[in-house]
């Protein structure tokens, strides 16, 4: 399943999305100028290990050790690797991020993608706290993001393009149940990887659950003093 748009409107601009949009595909252009060890260097540097943020390892260049491994969860968030990887992230913060932002408010919205980042990290580290593999995107900010408007909006309609077999169609989804079906895929899928013996490359499942959660547990902070009906969190937007 591939979302293509929402039938929920905004009221403003969403300007914290489009500018985190605007900060994350410019570091990737500037990560697309790299030689490929430069590239690696600058995941090691700025991605998220586990095992080094545990102190279980140290990142050594050139003879030094590397510092700033307490700024790692933050900076990571804005690398990528990849184009399907920072494409398919962008699209969905801003397919979720503006209809959120716009009740949120900007600055609200700001800390909240980032706490909801943390969180996702926090999550990784507990379940792979031995890893040495730089854990890189911003899919687990985004998560907490969706995590929301699961709350916020879950009438709304996802327009979803839905490959089945070699059946292609469009189809209108209930965000509850997009973005439910989404979690509980992300769920068993890093169920599976729990236990493995050794680094595991690839999607990091339980940042995402954990961004998700983080996104939940949030939510009502963000709505404190914003003038919303009681029962707008289950009345879809507009």
């Amino acid at each position: 399943m591939f979302p293509l748009h929402d039938d929920n409107p905004r009221h403003g601009t969403p300007l914290i999305t489009l500018a985190l949009i605007a900060v994350n595909l410019l570091v990737f252009v500037y990560e697309l100028t790299l030689p490929p060890g430069a590239l690696e260097d600058l995941f090691h540097s700025f991605g998220f290990i586990p095992a080094r943020f545990s102190g279980e390892v140290q990142l050594v260049t050139d003879g030094h050790v590397v510092g700033g491994v307490w700024l790692t969860p933050i900076t990571s968030m804005f690398l990528h690797a990849g184009w399907m990887h920072v494409v398919g992230n962008m699209w969905m913060l801003w397919l979720f991020g503006d209809n959120v932002e716009d009740r949120f408010g900007h600055l609200r919205f700001l800390i909240f993608y980032l706490a909801c980042g943390l969180g996702a990290t926090a999550l990784h580290h507990l379940t792979a706290t031995a890893s040495e593999i730089p854990t890189v995107g911003a899919s687990g900010a985004i998560s907490g993001v969706m995590g929301a408007y699961f709350l916020l909006f879950p009438r709304a309609r996802i327009t979803t393009l839905v490959f089945l077999f070699f059946l292609v169609d469009l189809v209108q989804i209930p965000a509850v149940v997009f973005l439910g079906l989404w979690i509980l895929i992300q769920v068993v899928s890093g169920s599976m990887t729990l236990g493995s013996a050794g680094d595991v490359g690839g999607v990091a499942f339980w940042a995402h659950v954990g961004g998700f959660g983080a996104g939940i547990l949030l939510l009502p902070f963000m709505l404190i003093g914003r003038s919303v009906p009681r029962t707008a969190l289950w009345r879809r937007h507009g």
